[in-house]
């Protein structure tokens, strides 16, 4: 008789593994036990070696669709186990070193018992299996067990014990199984306090009752599994009107919810690739192309004014899927918050909070331990492209390149805005979902008690602090203030560098890579020189970082007050490029030029050299371009505004046909050892459009292709000075679907290896990652 343990580590528990690990062993008569415990599974197993050998390979083989084993380690026993049979044991609390599952949508045998009549399950809203169904939205502590997530205060019945018992099941050991006699339970309230009459409405249950409220224009939050909801009739204009003032939401797009990708295809036209996202366990928001002159029922123009996408997410619950069961048309479904703030998860916050702006609540008494935000994502060239990191992704753990295994535990406190924060530890990193924007207090706040659930959650110690280099950033106070309380090290690392190094990270470049270029382009960061950086070109290891390139740096008029009113950004861009009596002389009779002059640029033109920073902003570029062209031009209401309104208005089948002569020059200038490019002469082209009355869709694809091409050439003159043969493309103006591809496009051309992002965001989403292995690599 042969005996080993087994330690089994990645995403083992709350997925069905251990259930998995006890049919395999049953078949093939093996005896011992299995158990979750703070490193992932341990296995104890005796029996016929060859017997063990097979059990091993298929344990790998016959994984659950939810898991992923990241190391299986093997141990042969000095003594022999004594076991008569094989069982699933108690967890033992040992220390945290294993990984939480993120939440996974709906499976397919749980849709369809949720529609059965004969089902025990027909209709209930919290139907869940080890295939799919919350996890981290539930969990309050490792190991993954029932008494330690918030189904600790349901009881299972006789029935749901049995499943939970039976080998045979697919609910055998799932800790969230509940049915309608043990289970949460939903209700229905008015926000303005009356009671609900079924007299009101014909409906099924409560929550089928939410579907016709939908239908009659009525706003209704939604408690779903990470946070509420808010949701209206997307068809229904004067409801999405109505849920736009009360939510103080004016401008950004709404997210929408379809019943399935039949009623997607009347409005959008989803690829192969955009239709695998939708249905997969993840469901993240989507964003697909619209179909043009759609003949079927229109959507509110306000859904998304001035887009050429659609943000569209399938039903990822059984709440989801019988709340939109006769719903034959698109609804709106939002973050259950007033802008910016965080997403309510309490019922009686939410009661408090959205009280005048949803006119019903659909609550149940299950409680969100840990706040989640839907995540959103994009296409680009058969890519995954994330754009916030939240539901589905987080807190799945990215595995890091070779040579940080065994680096020590570091904790990166990211960026201020679309923050994350990064924890590291055994080569793997651990980034937190989305948090926000931290100049909020509600969501520093969210932030602050998110990193201490993380700490918590898996006994996490940091031996090093990293933090971006902008002194003034919430987060970099926050980082210097732990690492100073436990007298540990800090690293303050720079943006563009992190960025490169998030990029390099996740396409599994090893830490002592040769440097490669990267070029990082956004909205700004701090720099070395204490100015204001944003279009990057970099030669960067994990290490260290030399700068080659910028874009020429102008005034950032008016410090943050340039990232909401756009036209500061044109007039600082034009003041750079001629003087004000040459604009005036040659451009006078322009709208863009009638309007600054009724800009107090006097007073300005006195404070410039001591009020206004310089900055290499690309997405302040954007933004000037946009203004010039009238968009955006007198404020924008959230990040990348213009710049994606601007690039929804280029006409790809007319790139398509005129690329080549649809440009704008640029000037690369050499000065102080690095390259600037110039945007002046593009500036001067621009200008004469608009004196020809040059539509706005050629101007928007000539500026376009134009700062493509001065990419391009940039990277050419660098490549005659340095070894270049990989470059990677990062920051968030790298999200503008034009540029991206035409960059990547361009430098493949060149035979140049190009390196994105599809594991983390190429915004700041993703910064505590590079943040993470840079610190790393240093200590």
């Amino acid at each position: 008789m042969y005996s080993e343990e087994i330690r089994i580590s990645g995403t083992v528990q709350g997925v069905g593994f251990r259930p998995t690990v006890y049919r395999i062993a049953k078949k093939l008569k093996l005896n011992g036990d299995v158990c979750n415990d703070g490193e992932g599974v341990l296995i104890r197993v005796s029996g016929n070696q060859k017997s063990i050998e097979e059990f091993i390979k298929r344990i790998q083989q016959e994984s659950p669709p939810l898991a992923h084993i990241h190391q299986l380690i093997r141990i042969p026993s000095s003594e022999q186990l004594v076991f008569n049979d094989f069982v699933i044991s108690n967890s033992i609390n040992t220390a945290i070193a294993t990984q939480i599952v993120p939440d996974a949508a709906t499976c397919e045998n749980c849709k369809q018992e949720i529609f059965d009549p004969l089902s025990r399950y027909y209709r209930y809203p919290f139907t869940n299996c080890t295939h799919c169904g919350p996890r981290f939205t539930i969990i309050n502590s490792i190991p993954y067990d029932r008494d330690r997530t918030s189904m600790a205060a349901f009881t299972m019945c006789s029935q749901c014990s049995k499943e939970y018992g039976d080998i045979n099941n697919r609910r055998f050991h799932a800790q969230p199984v509940a049915c309608y006699t043990c289970g949460p339970k939903t209700w229905l309230e008015r926000a303005d306090g009356k009671p609900v009459t079924a007299s009101m409405f014909s409906m099924l249950d409560d929550v089928d009752a939410v579907c016709t409220l939908l239908q009659k224009g009525e706003i209704v939050a939604i408690k779903g599994n990470g946070g509420i909801h808010l949701a209206c009739d997307a068809t229904n204009h004067t409801a999405v009107e109505k849920l736009r003032k009360r939510k103080q939401r004016y401008h950004k797009p709404f997210a929408l919810m379809a019943r399935d990708i039949e009623i997607i295809e009347q409005y959008t036209q989803p690829t192969t690739k955009e239709k695998e996202l939708l249905q997969s366990a993840i469901a993240p928001i989507v964003l697909i192309k619209i179909t043009e002159n759609s003949p079927h029922l229109s959507l509110s123009p306000l859904i998304a004014p001035r887009q050429n996408t659609l943000g569209f997410m399938l039903p990822y619950t059984p709440l989801h899927h019988l709340m939109m069961r006769r719903m034959n048309r698109p609804i709106v479904l939002t973050s259950g918050n007033i802008s910016n703030e965080p997403q309510c998860i309490d019922n009686d916050e939410t009661r408090e909070k959205l009280n005048t702006v949803a006119d019903y609540f659909l609550f149940h008494n299950r409680d969100i331990v840990n706040r989640i935000d839907d995540s959103v994502v994009k296409v680009v060239g058969e890519k995954l492209q994330i754009i916030r990191r939240a539901r589905g992704y987080a807190p799945a753990p990215i595995n890091l390149p070779s040579g940080f295994e065994k680096v020590p535990q570091i904790l990166a406190m990211g960026s201020e805005l679309k923050t994350t924060f990064c924890l590291v530890r055994d080569g793997q990193a651990i980034l937190s979902q989305h948090l926000g924007d931290l100049e909020k207090a509600t969501v520093f706040k969210y932030y602050q008690d998110t990193l201490n659930l993380y700490l918590n959650l898996f006994e996490y110690q940091p031996e090093i602090v990293a933090v971006d280099k902008h002194p003034e950033y919430l987060s970099t106070k926050l980082g210097k203030e732990l690492a100073i309380a436990n007298q540990i090290k800090f690293y303050n690392i720079q943006h563009h560098h992190a960025h490169i190094a998030a990029c390099m990270a996740e396409n599994n470049l090893p830490l002592n890579s040769e440097p490669i270029l990267g070029i990082a382009l956004d909205g700004l960061g701090y720099g070395e020189d204490n100015t204001l950086w944003g279009g990057e070109f970099l030669l960067a290891d994990y290490r260290h970082f030399t700068r080659l390139a910028t874009l020429k740096p102008v005034p950032l008029i008016g410090g943050k007050q340039a990232n909401y009113q756009p036209w500061r950004n044109t007039y600082a861009q034009l003041i750079s490029a001629f003087t004000w009596s040459e604009i005036k002389q040659n451009y006078g009779k322009l709208e863009i030029i009638k309007y600054l002059e009724n800009k107090p640029l006097r007073i300005l033109n006195q404070f410039l050299p001591s009020t206004s920073a310089l900055t290499s902003s690309t997405g302040r570029l954007f933004d000037a371009v946009a203004a010039t062209v009238g968009i955006c031009r007198e404020e924008s209401n959230y990040e990348g505004q213009a710049a994606i309104e601007m690039e929804a208005l280029i006409d790809e089948n007319l790139l398509n046909h005129r690329k080549e002569t649809l440009t704008y020059p640029f000037k690369l200038n050499f000065l102080d050892n690095i390259y600037y490019i110039d945007p002046s002469p593009m500036w001067k082209a621009l200008l004469n459009d608009l004196q020809q009355q040059t539509s706005v869709k050629i101007i928007a694809a000539k500026f376009h292709i134009g700062l493509a091409i001065a990419i391009v050439e940039t990277v050419k003159n660098l490549c005659k000075q340095n070894p270049i043969n990989q470059v990677a493309l990062t920051g968030g103006v790298f999200q503008n679907r034009i540029l991206l591809e035409e960059v990547s496009n361009r430098l493949q051309g060149l035979g140049i290896n190009v390196l994105t992002h599809n594991l983390v965001p190429c915004n700041d989403g993703g910064l505590s990652l590079g943040q993470a292995v840079i610190a790393a690599a240093n200590s």
